[in-house]
């Protein structure tokens, strides 16, 4: 596989950005402390999440830890700027108001070559690391740019997959991919260019995985790419919360997140640790990155990744229809 992580489950920093609330930061830096205790090694950042925040969050909680024993991936296509703007008002697609707690640094997309290249230099500063291990270009799907999408992917294919594959090349990185919500983007990436594979978030998950496993999945198995599953939960509907795709779940999907969690319940088994072993199960994952605001949340995804679940949980999900029939689970 050419996505290789040095844990399984990695840590998700969205969170750090000040996503829904506004965190401490003694409790941001708290809980990057307990995702290295605990011996996840990959971090997962994007200067997206608080517009920057955090990216210096994770920089300063990392900071003295020895570089050689941890990966780090962020992004590209955003660049934040010096000059301030009204956080509650930027225009994030169908995430609208998620890090309206961040910091009020303007946010502007750029794909291209020169873009990227600024946006790794910044993002370097912030982390405090001489070096990334993977770099995502970031939503350059429908969900942020509506009809035009088409247009920001032609650009983000001829400036940042270009760009990105020439420091892969010259082994300044490991490898590059998209990170994304949508698995289009993907597939076209795939057709494009020579991406190592994705960061996928929400798409393959316990409760929405068809599209991704008839279509996304087996062409990455098939050129031995990496998928990293990001968002495990839904956004928090598959861990107790009433999120999905980062605004209010319909009724529909919690009716049926009810159904799932009612046979996670008849084998007493959290339903939390059915989704996140659900998205490891499958050969073309690399890993999975939950994330976390609080230290506590990192010892229970853990405990959650190794629980016994008995196969015949599986069996009753899929008789159910609430899994695919042909949807790997764990042995």
């Amino acid at each position: 596989m050419r996505v290789k992580l040095p844990s399984r489950l990695g840590f998700g920093t969205a969170p750090l950005g000040n996503m829904y609330r506004d965190i401490p930061n003694d409790e941001a830096i708290a809980t990057v402390d307990a995702a290295w205790e605990s011996g996840i090694r990959y971090f997962d950042a994007a200067p997206l999440y608080g517009a920057g925040l955090a990216e210096l969050r994770l920089g300063e909680a990392l900071a003295g830890r020895p570089r050689d024993e941890y990966s780090i991936g962020t992004k590209v296509g955003r660049l934040i700027l010096d000059e301030h703007e009204d956080a509650s008002q930027r225009d994030l697609g169908e995430k609208g108001g998620l890090f309206e707690h961040g910091l009020p640094n303007k946010i502007v997309y750029d794909y291209t070559a020169d873009g990227t290249l600024r946006s790794i230099e910044d993002s370097l500063k912030r982390l405090r690391t001489d070096r990334l291990d993977y770099v995502w270009i970031h939503d350059p799907a429908v969900d942020f740019h509506g009809d035009r999408w088409h247009e920001v992917f032609d650009v983000a294919m001829e400036g940042a997959a270009k760009a990105l594959t020439r420091l892969r090349d010259e082994k300044v990185i490991k490898g590059w991919g998209l990170g994304v919500n949508r698995i289009e983007p993907c597939e076209l990436a795939i057709e494009r260019a020579d991406p190592d594979g994705f960061l996928l978030a929400g798409r393959y998950t316990l409760l929405d995985h068809a599209d991704a496993l008839a279509r996304l999945m087996p062409m990455s198995a098939e050129r031995d790419l990496g998928i990293i599953v990001g968002g495990p939960y839904n956004s928090g509907v598959l861990a107790g919360g009433t999120h999905f795709e980062y605004q209010p779940a319909t009724p529909e999907l919690l009716a049926r997140v009810a159904r799932i969690r009612d046979v996670c319940q008849q084998f007493g088994v959290d339903i939390r640790a059915v989704a996140l072993q659900f998205s490891l199960a499958h050969p073309a994952v690399a890993g999975a990155i939950p994330g976390a605001s609080r230290p506590e949340r990192i010892e229970e995804n853990q405990a959650l990744a190794s629980a016994a679940i008995p196969a015949e949980l599986w069996t009753a999900l899929k008789s159910q229809g609430l899994i695919a029939e042909n949807a790997p689970t764990p042995i």
